[in-house]
């Protein structure tokens, strides 16, 4: 009961100093109160993938100093201020030619992406940072945005479990954050195993259309799981069959239904999600497209989101989370 106290006591602007975006602030000031750091980060998690929009992402990442970059003077943003301290260590010794040569690149990444280069600084170095900057120079702008925005969760995740610290002092030590509970609720990013609350199923997806910039709306979608005795390889499937887990067909914003039952602990194996492609796209190249994953044992409480890239004659997917 404290703890949900506690909660309460956050406010817009909290909210607004840990990500950027009204719209992000606005959602989680009516999802509250929070039982724990915990839900909240989970709550976070759904509202800024999957309720707020491109536009709030880009508000929260122009809320951002350039990396390297010291907020203007006429900045009064406690977000900005944060930008800086977490940037801090990474630059407290880089040289002026260092400082320039990233100045440099930000300049090619904006005009490029039309949005400030967005990296979770904390424990990064400055080489770390400029060499990511020139590898995510390369991408797709669509595949970029997503990059951003979950560069942009591990920050607010980050900030989140501070405010919550500062806003518990007053509750028991029982009760209050310690140490190991912060790396459970950052566990996403650090592979740790502990079981989160779920608010979605372990295994989701979106197509993005590329040809046209847009979400690729009513692509069926079938999720399946490998029963066999030994798992399938390349070229060999071994004994086992394909069994079906779910179907669904993305919305409006290219985003499934639910696949599977929202469980816990996924059940570890081998999963295969596939498209029906041909069907969306008649005169393009892939009458369907099937992608095999495996979960593992540690791997059971992770979140496994896997986007399909789409055009008539090419796609692209990874692991999101």
């Amino acid at each position: 009961m404290a703890m949900a106290m506690t909660m309460k006591m956050i406010r817009e602007e909290d909210w607004m100093v840990c990500c950027g975006s009204s719209d992000f602030a606005k959602l989680m000031v009516k999802a509250s109160p929070f039982s724990s750091l915990e839900a909240s980060i989970e709550s976070a998690r759904d509202i800024w993938f999957n309720q707020v929009n491109v536009a709030a992402w880009l508000e929260a990442f122009a809320a951002h100093p350039q990396i390297g970059k010291s907020p203007s003077p006429s900045s009064n943003s406690d977000f900005a201020r944060r930008s800086v301290t977490e940037q801090s260590t990474a630059f407290a010794t880089t040289s002026a030619s260092a400082l320039e040569e990233l100045a440099e690149w930000n300049v090619l990444y904006r005009q490029k992406f039309g949005f400030i280069f967005i990296i979770c600084a904390s424990g990064r170095t400055h080489t770390e940072m400029l060499a990511e900057l020139k590898g995510r120079y390369a991408n797709r702008p669509i595949v970029e945005l997503e990059i951003a925005a979950k560069e942009q969760m591990k920050i607010t995740e980050l900030r989140m479990a501070k405010l919550f610290s500062e806003k518990a002092k007053g509750v028991s030590q029982t009760e209050s954050t310690k140490p190991q509970d912060r790396l459970r609720i950052i566990g996403g990013h650090l592979n740790v195993a502990e079981a989160p609350k779920r608010s979605r199923p372990p295994i989701t997806t979106h197509v993005l259309d590329v040809s046209r910039g847009a979400p690729a709306v009513g692509v069926e979608v079938h999720l399946e799981v490998w029963n066999g005795t030994t798992s399938p390889s390349f070229g060999y499937e071994g004994r086992g069959d394909w069994s079906t887990v779910g179907t669904s067909a993305t919305d409006k914003d290219g985003r499934s239904g639910q696949l599977m039952d929202l469980v816990e602990a996924l059940k570890p194996g081998t999963y295969r999600i596939s498209f029906n492609t041909g069907k969306y796209c008649p005169g393009g190249f892939f009458p369907y497209v099937s992608i095999a994953f495996e979960v593992t044992e540690s791997q059971k409480w992770e979140h496994f989101h896997v986007p399909l890239l789409l055009s008539p004659f090419s796609f692209t997917t990874y692991r999101g989370s």
